[in-house]
């Protein structure tokens, strides 16, 4: 699999940490959202994603971009190709179903969910803006024991390969 990426991208960012709780390793392709006027508007990228966003995944020899609406109908007998179309178009049930699925219990004693997997790309844009958080103490909570989660460290934007020197972790 192959994700077209942006680092900051709170999309790209769920992709990325839904990629690591699965086990599935990938190649990234850096699409940076700012430089040159955004090369997501660049004629190669626009071949690969007429919506011109990202994020974009080609696996199995499928490109999938949240334009992509179909409807999973049989989640329990996931492949790789059905979890990512879940993943990028965000069939919040359907992708909640396949997390579910995932190892290891987390927040509140329960598994992953869709919701915990927006919530960390959430909290952390809402910190670098400089949000109070504090009269969200249970928030802070789970987003806190997720960051302790290895997928959720490894797909952070500040250890992706397009994060600017002076944003690394």
């Amino acid at each position: 699999p192959i994700l077209y990426s942006y680092f900051r991208s709170s999309c790209s960012w769920r992709v990325r940490i839904a990629l690591a709780l699965k086990g599935i390793d990938y190649d990234i392709v850096p699409i940076n959202l700012v430089k040159d006027g955004g090369q997501q508007y660049s004629k190669e990228f626009e071949t690969l994603n007429p919506m011109k966003q990202v994020p974009t995944l080609k696996i199995d020899g499928i490109t999938i971009t949240q334009s992509n609406l179909s409807i999973l109908k049989k989640v329990g007998q996931e492949t790789q190709l059905a979890w990512a179309q879940a993943v990028i178009s965000s069939g919040f049930k359907a992708l909640e179903s396949v997390l579910q699925s995932t190892a290891g219990k987390y927040c509140l004693g329960n598994e992953i969910s869709m919701a915990d997997l927006c919530l960390v790309p959430q909290v952390a844009n809402a910190e670098r803006y400089k949000v109070d958080l504090s009269p969200y103490p249970t928030i802070t909570r789970i987003y806190k024991t997720l960051l302790t989660v290895e997928a959720f460290q490894v797909s952070h934007p500040s250890r992706q390969p397009d994060t600017p020197p002076e944003l690394r972790a």
